[in-house]
């Protein structure tokens, strides 16, 4: 039974029962797949499996798989009219209430896959969406999510109107709720135009922190990476050891358990400092509307000084992840950023595997859980970080020293003595510092 608040939002609802479809398009088609972040070397059982696991968070219970070997998908019903047959008596046989798709569908597919199927039908956008509606906290990712789902939903309304009626809300409808999904189009973009009105404002404030952090000179370190690889896990290791304050941020073993990105003052010893930025984990077939609606999150990383890739060792599909991953930076614009790769969870693997796994400098094998290796990540960031710093020696005058105390918040100064000519120092100082204390240089 689903219950719902005063705004028609989900408050609880049962478990769905689900069968899960999927369709390999095979041939040339596959090569001209309409949606970019699925690479073309794509293994359906991977796809397939991963589409559980998103059931699985969105608390449904996967009852079956089926998969067609298709060279174009049904314009009508996606998949061929003899599967459909097939799945319509596999949901009765099994009592399954939801039917979800791997790929994205039409408002007329869902309406016409319903009419056959007599159950909700929902495609993997929805599902993912609905997670994010889910786990959305920050006001910023509440407005985010909405975006995605209404302007993935405007298209399809003629379907939506039906499968909304059909169980009276569940899984495919939180966030906005039924409520504003059944208003006509003109209101569904007056509220998408409300949004963007209100993200610009809320981006506003973003940049004017990007700059302050640009100001302050510190860098940034971002973490990148697969849902559920452990990132959040890092950076409270991290906050842990190094943290300028105790503010851990959520972490659950859980699909994107992270939606909003996250921002924690790292302190090395010797006064060398930075920001590590958490972001929200990426999946396959991440469509336009998530990758366009959380654009502002994802570009933290945009600014990073550093990005750390990070990835779970321990996973059998680790191959197809970092190809999503690949794909992902390529379009938001950060592939050619310094990278290095932290590949995580080296505790899950036996210990002879663990001891083929040596690091190679960029390529770091770590475990958060146990601590394992995670020195020669933090080396390795420090290094990637400060190593364009040269050490100085200055002599600045008594009448100059706001620069030396400049130097002191901004740089990692080694010694500072005060004699007869000035304020001597000795500093390790960032490239772009040098034309200000040029004139100040003694050998």
């Amino acid at each position: 039974m689903v219950k719902f608040d005063e705004g028609n939002n989900i408050i609880t609802k049962d478990s769905f029962r689900a069968i899960l479809v999927g369709v390999q398009i095979t041939g040339q088609a596959l090569s001209k797949s309409k949606n970019a972040n699925t690479p073309v070397t794509d293994e359906i059982d991977d796809s397939m499996d991963e589409l559980k696991s998103l059931t699985e968070a969105a608390e449904g219970t996967v009852l079956g798989k089926v998969i067609q070997n298709l060279d174009r998908p049904n314009s009508a019903t996606f998949i061929g009219s003899g599967k459909v047959l097939e799945i319509a008596d596999l949901v009765k046989s099994m009592e399954a209430d939801t039917v979800i798709f791997n790929d994205e569908l039409s408002g007329m597919q869902i309406r016409n896959l319903e009419d056959a199927l007599d159950v909700k039908v929902i495609d993997r956008t929805i599902l993912i969406l609905d997670i994010f509606a889910n786990r959305a906290s920050s006001k910023v990712g509440k407005l985010q999510v909405e975006l995605a789902q209404l302007k993935y939903r405007l298209p399809r309304l003629v379907g939506f109107g039906k499968a909304l009626s059909r169980l009276g809300g569940g899984i495919g409808t939180r966030g906005p709720g039924e409520k504003k999904m059944e208003t006509d189009r003109r209101h569904v973009k007056k509220r998408i135009d409300d949004i963007r009105r209100e993200l610009s404002d809320a981006e506003k404030t973003r940049q004017l922190q990007r700059e302050k952090r640009s100001k302050s000179e510190i860098p940034i370190v971002a973490l990148v990476g697969y849902t559920n690889v452990g990132k959040s896990a890092i950076m409270n290791y991290m906050i842990n050891h190094f943290g300028a304050e105790d503010k851990q941020v959520e972490e659950k073993d859980m699909l994107f358990a992270t939606l909003d990105a996250k921002h924690r003052l790292i302190k090395l010893d010797n006064h060398r400092e930075f920001i590590l930025a958490d972001t929200v984990g990426f999946v396959s077939k991440l469509s336009h509307h998530l990758v366009e609606a959380f654009k502002g999150t994802l570009e933290e990383a945009k600014f990073a000084d550093l990005i750390v890739q990070v990835e779970d060792v321990s996973r059998k599909d680790g191959d197809f992840q970092r190809e999503v991953l690949k794909n992902v930076m390529e379009e938001i614009g950060i592939a050619d950023k310094p990278r290095l790769v932290l590949l995580n969870k080296i505790d899950k693997l036996s210990r002879e595997d663990s001891k083929e796994k040596l690091s190679d400098g960029r390529h770091i094998f770590v475990s958060e859980k146990t601590g394992e290796n995670m020195e020669k990540f933090v080396d390795a960031v420090s290094k990637e970080v400060f190593e364009s710093r040269v050490k100085l020696n200055l002599v600045i005058p008594f009448e100059k020293g706001n620069i030396a105390s400049r130097l002191c918040d901004s740089s990692e100064v080694l010694n500072m003595e005060y004699e007869e000519d000035g304020i001597h120092i000795t500093a390790m100082l960032k490239q772009k510092e040098l034309n200000a204390v040029k004139e100040f240089v003694r050998i």
